[in-house]
């Protein structure tokens, strides 16, 4: 089979921890292979796919090899497996507002540094490329960033995975866009492998399901990357916020909180947790006889890895989108793998889309 040719927007720990798990996974048989949703889709493994373009704006990762660039300053996550030389030189992307300006105020090996170089045509390097789908993995808060690279998405007639919170898959006027070109998208807002969000909509479900009624919750989260660090700017949190309490709300239906009673988000930026993230999650509810009841959970996973789990399914099925001439949101990987898709579904059903889409007994 070809394989799966895939640019990406943003050289940091996510992209590193998905470029080492197309290698990694290569070695590995199905027995082997922890880790995965889906060894296969379609036909494609991890390691058919192959990056042939990426954009960054840090002067540690332009003009490096990708193998070189993923390991780079003030990337942070686990390294997990060797990557050999790719040939891929990493471009120098535009800057927008995708670096917030309090990340001047930090060391080098925390923050994001800006090359001096200019900007490449990014439509351009698609087209040159070859490529079929582009990922945007640009920090929280790049609105007019996310905007643009869908512009060039759009433009180079590509297909666009969002797995940030800038809402585009979600969005009808955008979601047009894309169905008018002829070209699948998928978005907004990656999900976690098991990460907070997943695992506090699972609960949430559970309340529901066992007849608890659910009167409050928070989730607080903290981790030392740069994710963390850029999220320091609360003026960049307002997408990121409502993606996160909507995947949550979602699942309660008709027993909505009232604003005040559910608190989700980011709390702050703890540099030695580097890409670990810690979640603080507690859950107050009302049992049989209107009995009061609790639950406080404490979740700690490495940040990248997670993300990887759902994107590299997200790819896969996008792919199939593009050999099938599906146009426009791809809504069952979308809900599968993503905290605010064009429509929400519960976690089971969206599993159960996304299977009967793989075997194509589902369009999109």
């Amino acid at each position: 089979m070809d394989k799966i040719k895939i640019a990406i927007v943003g050289v940091g720990n996510c992209a590193s921890s998905l470029i080492q798990g197309i290698y990694y996974y290569q070695k590995k048989g199905a027995d082997d292979a922890i880790g995965l949703m889906h060894r296969e889709i379609g036909g494609y493994g991890p390691g058919d796919i192959e990056v042939v373009a990426a954009f960054d704006i840090d002067r540690r990762k332009v003009g490096k090899d990708l193998s070189e660039a993923i390991f780079a300053p003030p990337n942070c996550t686990t390294v997990f497996c060797d990557v050999p030389e790719t040939g891929i030189k990493v471009s120098m992307g535009h800057v927008l507002d995708g670096v917030a300006p309090h990340m001047k105020d930090y060391p080098e090996d925390q923050t994001f540094v800006v090359a001096d170089e200019e900007p490449v045509d990014v439509v351009e390097v698609l087209r040159e490329s070859g490529a079929e789908i582009l990922l945007n993995y640009l920090p929280v808060g790049s609105e007019e960033a996310a905007r643009f690279y869908a512009r060039c998405a759009l433009d180079a007639g590509v297909a666009y995975i969002n797995n940030m919170p800038v809402f585009i898959a979600s969005d009808p006027e955008w979601a047009g866009k894309f169905e008018e070109r002829g070209i699948p998208i998928v978005g907004d807002d990656i999900k976690a492998q098991l990460g907070a969000t997943i695992t506090h909509r699972t609960l949430a479900n559970l309340f529901k399901r066992r007849g608890v009624k659910l009167d409050r919750t928070y989730q607080i989260n903290t981790g030392g990357n740069t994710d963390f660090l850029n999220m320091l700017n609360r003026d960049r949190l307002d997408s990121k916020k409502e993606s996160k309490t909507e995947a949550v709300q979602s699942i309660l239906g008709d027993d909505r909180l009232e604003p005040e009673n559910i608190h989700i988000g980011p709390s702050d930026y703890i540099p030695w947790q580097k890409d670990n993230k810690i979640c603080f999650l507690r859950m107050e509810g009302r049992l049989f006889g209107d009995v009061p009841m609790n639950l406080e959970l404490r979740l700690s996973v490495e940040d990248s890895p997670n993300s990887a789990g759902c994107v590299i399914d997200a790819i896969r099925c996008c792919k199939l989108g593009i050999e099938r001439g599906v146009a426009g949101p791809l809504t069952s990987i979308s809900a599968y793998t993503m905290k605010h898709p064009p429509e929400q579904y519960t976690d089971d059903e969206a599993a159960r889309m996304v299977d009967e889409f793989i075997e194509g007994k589902r369009e999109r």
